[in-house]
């Protein structure tokens, strides 16, 4: 069966897999800048208008929010795998009937998860050991953000969707709405009302709706062919139990990677507020300079998935090792610029010395090592794409926290904080090494399924 490539649907199993892959990332590029882009302004209306506890507790609230959202983002990354699997194989109504399962597990869990976020977030606050002045502030940041998670997780469904068809352009429209509409919030609620914190929290959760809205609408107006219903979904048990297969090892991935992080969290809280700012405004920073490798890695799913569809491992290769070049010279050239002007982009989002020399400090630790995580990401993502999350998992869970907590705890007890984030380039490097050996090993393509066809085809 042909694979219709209409309205920025693409075919990944012709032409340069380097320039597939490079075609696939630019507009999902632009998109996660835009996405990051909203987030920094975040962090820089409340550092500049409000307080450092203001900026201190967004900063906390990420990673609490982001450990509840994991497990459908894993869900949408199986998505991704399995549809970009039968489109590479040309069975365009497996593809329909993927979106349906996914809408209907989303909708299924999506409340359940919801009152579950919410009503364990104070008690996660103070296991993090937010600073008492910036308590009150990321309690209300925290409950109205994961109050409305159903448009973030919508947003991300309706992305890993798309992205398995190889369409990335039109993902980068609804972020262009989500991002601008985000920023204008901001502006009016913050600078206009005065509503400090929570103006920022009402702002991300609209804009997140409106976007997860916007898409719906404009794919069953521009894509027929996938009809997404979301009250009338079919619920198909095989394929479900398939993406679960793919997606639940790269949830719960996401999942212990944000544990992790808010376990470091909290030990980064003991040191005060001004410490905390400096981490946030340096995550942001060095997260924004991860962005081409993230958008290279999603590129890299979803073209191995389309090229181990249509049995065309010959070009996986190809494509993984221009990947990773690509993205480890662009991490070398951000590590460097990052780490000069370290000072300088940190006094963007706050004045205060405390919270630039701590955010500088962020960025000389964790920078310089950045090479490995890049490599690793890369190669974690083509093992998903060809439906091997299990290893990616047990990866991540060994090298980000098995050793790179203790590392983090160990330097800041015997050296002090404002070393104890070489801890993170310390797990990386078992990471990386153990990525590397299993992709030249080959073993992940064993955990390929083909994909299969209706019963009665």
């Amino acid at each position: 069966m042909a694979r219709p490539q209409h309205g920025g649907m693409r075919d990944m199993t012709q032409g340069s897999p380097a320039k597939q892959i490079l075609l696939f990332t630019l507009p999902l590029l632009v998109g996660n800048f835009l996405q990051q882009l909203y987030n920094m302004v975040d962090s820089w209306v409340v550092g500049n208008y409000v307080s450092d506890a203001a900026l201190a507790a967004v900063g906390t609230g990420f990673p609490v929010i982001f450990f509840f959202s994991s497990l459908f983002m894993g869900l949408s990354t199986g998505g991704t795998v399995v549809i970009a699997q039968f489109y590479g194989a040309g069975q365009m109504d497996r593809v329909h009937d993927a979106v349906d399962t996914i809408y209907a597990a989303f909708l299924r869990m999506i409340l359940p998860m919801t009152a579950v976020a919410m009503l364990v977030a104070k008690p996660l606050l103070h296991v993090l050991r937010v600073d008492a002045a910036a308590m009150d502030e990321a309690l209300t940041y925290l409950l109205v953000v994961c109050g409305g998670l159903i448009g973030s997780v919508g947003y991300n469904f309706n992305a890993g969707i798309l992205n398995g068809l190889g369409n990335s352009r039109t993902t980068l429209l609804f972020l262009s709405v989500a991002a601008g509409l985000n920023i204008l919030l901001d502006l009016l609620l913050v600078l206009g009302f005065s509503l400090g914190v929570l103006g920022v929290a009402l702002g991300t959760v609209i804009s997140q709706a409106f976007s997860w809205l916007f898409g719906l609408f404009y794919i069953n107006r521009h894509f027929p062919e996938l009809r997404i219903r979301p009250f009338r979904a079919r619920l198909d048990g095989k394929l479900f139990r398939e993406i679960v297969r793919i997606g639940l090892p790269a949830g719960l991935q996401m999942s212990m990677v944000s544990l992790g992080t808010m376990v470091v969290l909290s030990k980064v809280n003991s040191f005060g507020k001004a410490f905390t700012a400096g981490l946030n405004v340096g995550n942001k920073l060095d997260s924004l300079a991860f962005l081409p490798t993230q958008s290279l890695a999603a590129g890299v799913t979803a073209f191995v998935g389309q090229n181990m569809g249509a049995g065309r491992e010959d070009r996986v290769r190809q494509g993984v090792r221009a990947a990773v070049l690509a993205a480890d010279g662009w991490t070398v050239f951000t590590a460097v610029i990052l780490c000069f002007f370290a000072e300088s982009f940190i006094g963007i989002f706050s004045p205060d010395v405390l919270v630039i020399a701590a955010g500088a400090d962020y960025l000389r630790c964790v920078m310089p090592p950045y090479l490995l995580f890049a490599t690793l990401f890369v190669l974690n993502a083509a093992m998903r794409g060809a439906g091997d999350s299990v290893f990616p998992m047990l990866n991540v869970a060994a090298s980000l926290i098995l050793i790179r907590v203790p590392a983090v705890y160990l330097l800041a007890d015997h050296f002090g904080p404002h070393v104890m984030f070489w801890g993170y380039g310390i797990g990386w490097v078992s990471g990386c090494a153990l990525s590397v050996w299993y992709y030249v090993t080959g073993r992940w393509k064993r955990h390929f399924r083909a994909p299969e066809k209706r019963e009665g085809q």
